[in-house]
């Protein structure tokens, strides 16, 4: 986890959540979508509303009336990795979909229409994490941050962190700095000063049935608590719970296998981990 960290992921400013490059909203795809919304209602007060009809049955899930993320269900015939994907923003997606190829990358879906709601991609880095490009419309990404069951974070889990912090840095524009840590490969990627999301090189420490990806934080009142919770749920915990300088912190799997991790942050602190 980057220990470089500031105020990404937990201010609600319009302009800042949509710089181009900023994570504007996270997206999981299912098999199984009605016992999904199921877990994650129960995990984190989720609520949910169907999304735009071109995207095939996708719902958005709201807390207080509030857009925080996406699931949808994946074609039977397609077995593909059950991961949350974080998109980032883009003011010309066609443009950014071009630039992932000229920088290496692929672009697996699109770009194209989501009705009103904006414009897509996925792509994958050179080194194979998958992402999404989201140029916004009617919809603007998550609306609400800072609260349990809200996106906090995105990190990049990868085989080293030099060669795909270039990748981005050109993509979206970031500043990429590395963390000065004897034994340690952390990136801090940053648009205008404030960091948006990490890169953590694990060599091949990295799960061969994963390959590199993107992981999402989402933010609890009570980490012990919510463990409990998920694994009640048929979620599973991957790793003890650790303490972090900017909260408590624990990496699960929910019942398809979707990975993510759970950050319950110090009174006070408005970093991200």
């Amino acid at each position: 986890m980057t220990d470089a960290r500031g105020s990404a992921g937990r201010y609600d400013e319009t302009n800042a959540r949509h710089t181009p490059g900023t994570p504007c909203w996270v997206s999981l795809m299912v098999h199984g979508p009605a016992t999904t919304h199921d877990f994650y209602g129960a995990l984190f007060g989720w609520e949910f509303q169907p999304g735009p009809q071109q995207l095939g049955p996708y719902a958005r899930a709201l807390i207080d009336g509030r857009e925080v993320a996406g699931i949808g269900q994946l074609p039977p015939d397609r077995q593909l990795p059950i991961a949350w994907t974080p998109y980032f923003a883009s003011a010309d997606v066609n443009r950014t979909a071009e630039t992932v190829r000229l920088c290496g990358g692929t672009i697996g879906v699109g770009p194209l229409d989501a009705g009103e709601a904006g414009r897509m991609a996925i792509g994958s880095d050179p080194a194979g994490a998958v992402f999404g490009v989201w140029q916004a419309a009617a919809h603007l990404g998550t609306a609400v941050t800072g609260v349990p069951g809200t996106p906090a974070w995105n990190e990049l889990v990868t085989y080293e962190s030099a060669g795909v912090a270039k990748f981005y840095e050109t993509v979206f524009g970031f500043d990429p700095v590395p963390e000065v840590s004897a034994g340690s490969d952390h990136v801090t990627l940053r648009l205008d000063g404030r960091p948006v999301a990490g890169i953590h090189g694990v060599g091949q420490a990295l799960p061969r049935d994963r390959g590199p990806h993107w992981i999402t934080y989402f933010e609890v009142a009570d980490v012990e608590e919510s463990l409990e919770r998920l694994a009640g749920l048929g979620g599973h915990v991957l790793g003890p719970a650790r303490d972090t300088v900017h909260g408590r912190v624990a990496t699960v799997a929910d019942p398809e296998g979707a990975r993510f991790s759970l950050l319950q942050g110090r009174r006070g602190d408005t970093g991200a981990p």
